[in-house]
């Protein structure tokens, strides 16, 4: 398997460089100079073709939300997991509008922090299991996108449709190619597939897309 190339944008110096010795530790992580700053994160993101970038909400004077904001204009294939000492949901939630596919406390440890980097870049995510489900549910509320959700739905064919209910139904890779009777790689890339016809960029977005359009867990496939 690829090492995975990890951008770390923080301005805490001794967090960052602490964070950086760590994960450089683990076999399949490269770890790439570090950013402190919005336009060094861009520059970097540009240069140095990370797969993950680990986000830091409070850059200064700056927000990590403008990083997220360029990164999924102008490297829309890099995955954005957010390590942050912030716990407010509003920016958690904008922060998944926004692209990032994971949300971590600093206070977590580095073996999570280095799973939720593999999870990333392998198209997956992650947050915290306590907020989930308002995270979710403030997603399925207040996006502005209510109308288009069952005409992008129209677009994906049964197979990917029955992977999205599999997703909404709360299953994981192995768990859908198991209740589909697919390989995991197939259910990978029927995965792949739908999130670029739905134009999104994590399960997460793709299940709430899937409940502002009706579907529900339990609900008949297609």
């Amino acid at each position: 398997m690829q090492p995975i190339r990890v951008l770390i944008v923080d301005d805490h110096a001794l967090f960052a460089e602490a964070l950086a010795a760590r994960l450089g530790r683990e076999p399949d992580l490269v770890i790439l100079p570090i950013a402190a700053d919005v336009r060094r994160a861009l520059a970097l993101a540009g240069t140095e073709q990370p797969q993950v970038i680990v986000l830091d909400m409070t850059l200064g004077a700056e927000s990590g939300l403008d990083v997220l904001d360029r990164v999924r204009e102008d490297h829309p294939d890099v995955r954005v997991v957010v390590l942050t000492a912030m716990s407010d949901l509003d920016t958690l939630v904008q922060a998944v509008r926004r692209g990032a596919v994971g949300w971590l406390s600093k206070t977590e440890g580095a073996d999570l922090v280095a799973g939720v980097i593999r999870s990333a870049a392998r198209r997956g995510g992650w947050i915290p299991p306590d907020v989930l489900g308002e995270v979710l549910r403030r997603l399925v509320a207040g996006d502005a996108r209510d109308g288009g959700g069952a005409r992008l739905l129209a677009e994906l064919t049964p197979r990917e449709r029955e992977v999205l209910q599999c997703m909404v139904d709360g299953l994981g890779r192995a768990e859908i190619a198991e209740r589909l009777g697919l390989s995991a790689n197939t259910v990978r890339t029927h995965t792949q597939n739908l999130l670029a016809k739905l134009d999104l960029h994590s399960a997460l977005e793709a299940i709430t897309l899937a409940m502002r359009a009706g579907m529900r867990p339990g609900s008949p496939e297609g």
